[in-house]
């Protein structure tokens, strides 16, 4: 074991303090294979961590001790040994005995012995309960009816969403595709004091214009052939209520001047009707389009412009939130595991990184389908790279960065990254996003490229 360790970490400590003590005495868990996968070394931590005792760890493989996400085949020890690679910070989760799933972040080398030999492995690992605890309480702590962040951006809104919410004033959000518009409408709905009758969601786009009218007024019996008797418009479904039209911009001009009178007047007219309706709906109109422009186009009326923008909230995009993507993932993960009776713990670290690096064109609708397919391919552990879909995956060739030189892999890699970093003028961070690599891996690959040579 000592012999093991004097050629893996390559560092000095005082002759009076013998480096099994130094292992026992640090919180993460510790532990070393031999080629063979029987654990040789545990340290206290891995014992309080596993609930095993280091006697009856060693000597066992590793994977009669551990049970752990990664041992059914994509076993980290096992990829670093056969790359003679490093691993750093890989979510995971390992089974204790009493079955209670405790969610780890591991790293893991290959251990040397004084010819340069692979003689096993070591791996450390950091217990991230209270961790994971403490994300779900912010979580918890920073929501607003259905909505989940914490941005200053979302701040703002929640600050005035309950004022908006108790007025009856027509309430336009504005917002790209996917920044939840219709959450937003249902909790200007829930907090207002129509909140015990209906909400009726209508997207204005999605229907052709000859069904819209009658689908927002309704009609009565032979106001066109098969019109067999009266039919309530979702105006009608709504009384009491709120009616949210989604995607406004898209209203054609005729339906414009109606709902230009609904909200004038409070009445509409049925398809066939001869009478007017009173209107007892609260309107929130929601667009991802610049209604200013489509005024100035003469596409939208500029009345019903301004009758439609009483109140007006900005739904911010996700990339301008990026600080609500952990709590976001936690959510739908959250959500995932309950509606398809799965265990997902969680998500990587290097798949988190991922995300906060992604500027989501899709938003949080994005993000949301983007854990949805991952579900597809994990069952339960945590959600790595290679579950992701191949949209988002950053790319692992390496062809474009060779200049077609050849070598071996580790000195391709050298050359790979020196290049980026030559293209992004030394700048390290810009280097780390351009090879999806967190400045750690960035870091360790540039000293084994000065270690080797190579250029």
């Amino acid at each position: 074991m000592r012999e093991f360790w004097a050629y893996a970490a390559p560092m000095s400590f005082p002759k009076e303090l013998p480096f099994e003590d130094v292992l026992a005495s640090i919180a993460d868990g510790v532990f070393t294979v031999d080629t063979d996968w029987n654990i040789t070394y545990f340290n206290e931590s891995a014992e309080r961590i596993t609930g095993i005792p280091a006697q009856e760890a060693l000597g066992q493989k590793c994977w009669d001790v551990f049970h752990s996400s990664l041992c059914d085949g994509s076993c980290a020890l096992r990829e670093c040994i056969g790359s003679s690679g490093v691993i750093s910070g890989k979510s995971i989760f390992i089974v204790r005995p009493d079955g209670h799933k405790v969610p780890v972040s591991i790293s893991a080398a290959p251990l040397r012995n004084a010819d340069g030999e692979i003689v096993g492995g070591v791996e450390t690992f950091r217990d991230l309960t209270e961790l994971q605890l403490m994300r779900r309480k912010v979580e918890d702590q920073y929501g607003f009816e259905d909505i989940v962040g914490h941005s200053e951006a979302l701040d703002k809104i929640f600050r005035i969403l309950p004022q908006v919410s108790r007025s009856e004033a027509t309430v336009l959000l504005l917002g790209e595709s996917g920044t939840g518009k219709e959450l937003f409408a249902r909790a200007v709905h829930n907090l207002s004091g129509r909140r015990e009758g209906p909400f009726v969601a209508v997207n204005c786009g999605a229907l052709p214009d000859t069904l819209l009218e009658s689908e927002l007024f309704g009609y009565k019996a032979g106001a066109f052939t098969d019109a067999k008797g009266d039919k309530p418009g979702r105006f009608e479904l709504a009384r009491g209520g709120t009616i949210f039209l989604d995607e406004i911009g898209d209203l054609p001009a005729k339906l414009q001047v109606k709902l230009l009178r609904v909200l004038q007047e409070k009445i509409y007219e049925p398809l066939g009707g001869v009478k007017p309706v009173p209107c007892d709906a609260r309107i929130v109109a929601a667009t991802n389009r610049d209604l200013e422009t489509l005024v100035a186009e003469g596409a939208f009326r500029q009345d019903l412009y301004y009758r439609l923008n009483v109140v007006t909230l900005r739904l911010p995009p996700l990339r301008d939130r990026r600080e609500d993507i952990p709590l976001l993932v936690n959510h739908f993960i959250r959500e995932y595991n309950a509606v398809q009776d799965k265990d997902v713990q969680g998500v990587s670290e290097d798949v988190m990184a991922l995300l906060l690096r992604h500027d989501f064109p899709g938003n949080v609708r994005e993000l949301e389908n983007i854990l949805e397919f991952s579900f597809i391919l994990c069952s339960s552990g945590f959600i790595q790279l290679e579950h992701l879909p191949d949209s988002i995956r950053p790319s692992q060739a390496v062809d474009s960065m060779t200049d077609g030189q050849g070598g071996t892999l580790e000195e391709i890699k050298c050359r790979a990254v020196l290049r980026a970093l030559e293209r992004n003028e030394g700048r390290k961070m810009a280097t780390c996003r351009e090879l999806g690599i967190s400045k750690d891996t960035l870091r360790r690959m540039l000293q084994r490229c000065a270690e080797t040579g190579a250029e």
